[in-house]
């Protein structure tokens, strides 16, 4: 079997590139299937995760010129021809809600989303964007349905199309476990590749409340941000800069869930949230806000991590008093994290996908 992604540009260190890397690896390794890859980037080397050596790039650079589309749909007609793909997947491509309505072909389309309605709706906060983002949702809609099917992370996020033909299917573990982490190290964690919507505001004023009462411990963030970012700014002028790390992305991101006792998300919307069943898998308690929509899915309040009511900050802080105070309670939740996130490995998940493909066909 032969699949082409389209997708965004998968070059950086995203939860996007990261699960089209492990998908289509696994296509390759597991499946035996022949995988195409059409990315909108800049370059055509230099990407941040592993893609098998067996997979066919086709690379096409996004630009404002007004011939852009054209090319684009263009270049996706020519691979079609040449490839002759079993099954195309639309990953969140770049003008994914246009390629439907200029592309004839028999071939089953899937359209694979890991955006929430939410996160527009936190991004555009103005009314002329409130009013665009309303007119984009309503085109969106009526092109869902010209897919052959609609997959979408989480229950929750399904229910916000009304797509004829639908299925769940959740993302899962980016790795095997080969040890869990030890939970005695006075750090916490928190992944925030985009800040506003992370909200690492929000962690940054919860966490200069932590400071003050148990100063020895540190958080580490892991970002794409500049040196001089408004972030780091405010972490200077809330006093927190000595009990804070702003680092760069990591492959090997396991290791840093393993030198960790807490993770923290204080997300204002997430689609599914990877990053917590990767803690979890690692055996870390997480405290997140109970944000739409993914939080929810994954932790069991009070079971495996904590639920916070979202934007209630004196709740979160003193759940997360709680865990540092509390050796043996992040001992029993990262215990019952690792339990529940079964559900998320990767064999279970792709033989998901695997029958989507073939019911298709």
């Amino acid at each position: 079997m032969k699949i082409l992604y389209i997708a965004p540009d998968i070059t950086d260190s995203g939860g996007i590139s990261r699960v089209i890397s492990l998908k289509t690896n696994y296509f390759v390794c597991s499946f035996n299937y022949k995988v195409v890859i059409l990315s909108v980037n800049d370059c055509t080397s230099n990407r941040f995760y592993d893609f098998h050596s067996d997979i066919k790039w086709f690379n096409i650079k996004k630009t404002k010129n007004l011939f852009f589309f054209r090319n684009y749909i263009r270049l996706i007609k020519e691979i079609i021809s040449k490839e002759k793909p079993d099954v195309i997947v639309i990953c969140d491509a770049v003008l994914w809600l246009f390629i439907p309505w200029f592309l004839q072909t028999k071939i089953p389309i899937i359209f694979e989303t890991h955006f929430s309605v939410s996160f527009e709706k936190v991004k555009n906060r103005s009314l002329y964007t409130k009013l665009r983002s309303g007119l984009v949702h309503f085109f969106k809609q009526k092109t869902i349905n010209k897919f052959s099917c609609f997959v979408s992370v989480t229950d929750e996020g399904s229910k916000e199309w009304n797509a004829k033909n639908k299925i769940v299917i959740p993302n899962p573990v980016s790795f095997k476990v080969a040890e869990k982490a030890n939970l005695v190290n006075k750090r916490a964690m928190a992944v925030c590749m985009i800040p506003h919507i992370k909200g690492l505001d929000r962690l940054l004023l919860i966490w200069s409340r932590i400071t003050q009462t148990h100063p020895d411990w540190q958080l580490d963030i892991y970002g794409q941000l500049a040196a001089d970012s408004e972030y780091q700014e405010m972490a200077n002028k809330l006093n927190i800069s000595n009990n804070i790390n702003f680092l760069s992305p990591v492959k090997d991101i396991q290791h840093s869930y393993n030198q960790s006792s807490v993770f923290l998300m204080t997300s204002r919307t997430e689609a599914f949230g990877m990053v917590l069943i990767e803690a979890m898998a690692s055996g870390v308690p997480c405290i997140a806000y109970d944000c739409p929509s993914g939080p929810r899915v994954i932790i069991d309040d009070e079971v495996n991590g904590f639920l916070i009511e979202d934007g209630n900050s004196d709740l979160f802080v003193q759940k997360l008093e709680l865990l540092i105070e509390d050796e043996n309670l992040r001992f029993q939740m990262g215990k019952a994290a690792q339990e529940s996130i079964k559900k998320y490995e990767i064999e279970g998940i792709m033989k998901k996908w695997d029958k989507l493909f073939l019911d298709l066909i």
